[in-house]
């Protein structure tokens, strides 16, 4: 068992950062580059899961999902079948909507067929930022926008190689989290540590 996260007391930190889930994913993970595919894939699925939800829900839900979607590794996920659905559904651990668990599966699959083409998930996702994380600069929280022109380009792209959940809010919440965008206000202690 890993030791309890203890918050840097007196740190300014971008404002949905207020509780004992989201302020050690704010303080350790949020917007830190990530080019680890099975990690990336991972963000990817619990975003298009948060949807219609909070992240608070999600993180909570965190480590059962990676028990039960096999640490989110895709060609495991691909492999799955009715028999495993109708586990998954039975599970209160997770969000246990059919949609969104069957949007896993064939999003795997998708993932699976990007890895082939571009050689990693990596090398194509972060082509939607020209490969370098973009620093934003928002001096408040209303001005961090919820979707952007790269945004709706990677969704519209995602979608017609058959990925699922992945409008252009979805995906900038996903470039957020992975570090595709630098989002957190310019007094949030963790604003220059990432840039």
């Amino acid at each position: 068992m890993t030791a309890k996260y203890k918050a840097p007391i007196s740190l300014h930190r971008c404002h949905w950062a207020a509780n004992e889930w989201n302020i050690p994913y704010h303080d350790e993970e949020w917007g830190v580059p990530v080019h680890d595919d099975r990690i990336l894939f991972e963000f990817l699925t619990l975003e298009g899961a948060q949807a219609g939800l909070s992240w608070d829900t999600i993180l909570r839900k965190r480590a059962r999902y990676r028990e039960v979607f096999d640490h989110f590794d895709p060609e495991r996920i691909a492999r799955y079948d009715a028999k495993k659905v109708r586990e998954l559904l039975k599970d209160p651990g997770i969000i246990r909507n059919r949609l969104k668990i069957a949007a896993t599966i064939s999003n795997a699959r998708a993932f699976l067929a990007v890895q082939k083409e571009f050689g990693s998930f990596d090398v194509y996702i972060w082509k939607f930022v020209g490969g370098k994380p973009k620093q934003n600069s928002w001096t408040t929280h209303k001005r961090v926008p919820a979707e952007t022109p790269a945004s709706d380009a990677m969704s519209k792209d995602l979608q017609k190689r058959g990925f699922r959940f992945v409008g252009s809010t979805i995906c900038y919440a996903f470039m957020q989290a992975v570090g595709m965008v630098n989002d957190h206000v310019t007094d949030c202690f963790r604003y220059k540590a990432i840039k």
